[in-house]
């Protein structure tokens, strides 16, 4: 079982960058599906971007594309978010998955991190 560890988390303007780290270790496998998604109080959990260890494929939330960028590092087993022309709309905690399906939905993600809040003042 693979555990994950964000950070990189914290307070910026609106208009700032972030960028999210997510540590692996554990058991990975190389057609893992690795996620990013975000809970706002009183929401529920948001898909944010995905991508695999292998093959180079991403998809992402409309509401991000453009701004947000996902990316890894195979040989540290770490994923990236790379976050840029942030909104207050974007605060929320932000939790990255791992799983075996090339999903949008948290269920099919079976190990998750504890979370990093991101805080974006207007």
């Amino acid at each position: 079982q693979v555990q994950l560890v964000e950070s990189g988390g914290g307070l910026v303007q609106a208009g700032g960058s972030l960028r999210l780290s997510c540590a692996a270790s554990g058991r990975t496998f190389s057609n893992y599906v690795m996620a990013w998604f975000r809970q706002a109080p009183g929401k529920e959990r948001e898909f944010v971007a995905r991508t695999t260890w292998s093959g180079g494929s991403t998809y992402y939330a409309d509401s991000v594309k453009g701004r947000f960028a996902i990316s890894r590092d195979n040989a540290k087993n770490t994923v990236y978010l790379q976050m840029n022309s942030l909104k207050p709309e974007d605060t929320a905690v932000y939790y990255c998955a791992a799983g075996g399906r090339f999903s949008t939905t948290p269920a099919d993600f079976g190990s998750w991190g504890q979370g990093t809040q991101v805080t974006v003042s207007s």
